[in-house]
């Protein structure tokens, strides 16, 4: 399971993070999946119980998951705000996060997903997914390159962690 994991947040975090973060999140959510109560034991200062809605090694996975690769927000304008800043200031966007404010849900994802889509051409743009059950917030997102979604969708069910490109989710949930 460590290798698929290694090759999911590879792809999930599209260059963020550097190669020794990727293989110790994949190698401490690889011991919790592996062994959740001996996990617990050896790091007692995970907060991590039975009522949680995941599996302790996808808890891991999503918590160790910079800002940066996973975005979580109650809007789309706050989603996408959180995205841009993901970029840094030397990447222009062509649409402004207040500019999705006052739009319907599926309007909003639309537009981020036609600008985000738009970007790294080369990788076939970037294609925003729900990723994992939803914790604490409205929206749970990472940005994968279009050319990996298929591969991406594949090792999320491999390893059982929730998936999904996120305006066909947001289409079939409205039934549009």
């Amino acid at each position: 399971m460590k290798d698929q994991l290694v090759e999911l947040i590879g792809k999930i975090s599209s260059g963020c993070l550097p190669e020794t973060e990727i293989e110790r999140i994949a190698d401490e959510a690889a011991q919790a999946y592996a062994d959740p109560q001996a996990f617990l034991v050896a790091n007692p200062d995970i907060n991590y119980d039975d009522s949680f809605p995941i599996p302790l090694g996808e808890w891991v996975v999503v918590g160790s998951l910079p800002d940066t690769v996973l975005f979580q927000a109650d809007s789309y304008q706050d989603l996408f705000a959180q995205i841009v800043a993901s970029f840094g200031p030397d990447v222009a966007f062509n649409i402004k996060p207040k500019q999705l404010a006052k739009v319907e849900a599926l309007t909003a994802l639309n537009r981020i997903q036609v600008q985000m889509g738009s970007m790294n051409k080369e990788a076939g743009g970037y294609v925003l997914m729900n990723f994992s059950q939803l914790l604490d917030d409205e929206l749970q997102m990472v940005l994968v390159y279009g050319n990996d979604v298929e591969r991406v969708l594949e090792l999320c069910a491999q390893v059982g962690i929730a998936a999904a490109p996120a305006l066909e989710a947001l289409r079939v949930a409205l039934h549009v």
